[in-house]
């Protein structure tokens, strides 16, 4: 049995990582077509040591890209939300990736608002930054949806280029 949701929206229930999440994590960052603009798609080998990044995020931090799934079926969808980016200063990194099935459904905005509200509520965080590749459109248009303002370009190391970069303020 899964563990409980600790957030949840209409459609989404959110849950941390655990060990036994490998297959999960395997189906989302091995796909070329998800993982295409972020450096991917990444070795078993790579998406193992990302799992356990993300597992120790959560224990030492509280943050990590939760993993979601939809509230009916509890059918992995992705995963959203935050990862250390200037913490002393509580402004934290936003992210969502979405297995291909899932594009173009509303999913995106609606883990993200649910994400942002719980940086800005439960982790009183002063900002949010998000990046995404130049070439994906469909993250610029999420990011603009969700507030997030275009700021600067910020080179991104597994991409190897400058990616527009954004922030969001506490409102």
């Amino acid at each position: 049995m899964r563990a409980p949701y600790f957030l949840t929206s209409a459609r989404l229930g959110f849950r941390h990582w655990t060990e036994d999440d490998l297959p999960l994590a395997l189906a989302l960052w091995t796909d070329p077509a998800v993982t295409a603009l972020i450096g991917g798609p990444f070795s078993a080998d790579a998406v193992q040591a990302r799992l356990g990044t993300e597992i120790t995020t959560m224990r030492d931090q509280r943050i990590q890209y939760w993993p979601v799934f939809l509230l009916d079926g509890d059918h992995h969808i992705g995963c959203a939300g935050l990862r250390p980016y200037r913490v002393a200063e509580r402004i934290y990194e936003f992210g969502v990736h979405l297995g291909r099935p899932f594009w173009r459904q509303g999913f995106a905005e609606e883990a993200g608002r649910v994400v942002i509200d719980y940086a800005f509520g439960t982790l009183a965080a002063e900002s949010l930054f998000a990046g995404h590749h130049p070439s994906n459109d469909a993250s610029r248009r999420l990011l603009a949806k969700l507030g997030f303002v275009h700021t600067h370009e910020e080179l991104y190391l597994p991409t190897g280029l400058m990616h527009p970069s954004y922030v969001l303020r506490r409102p």
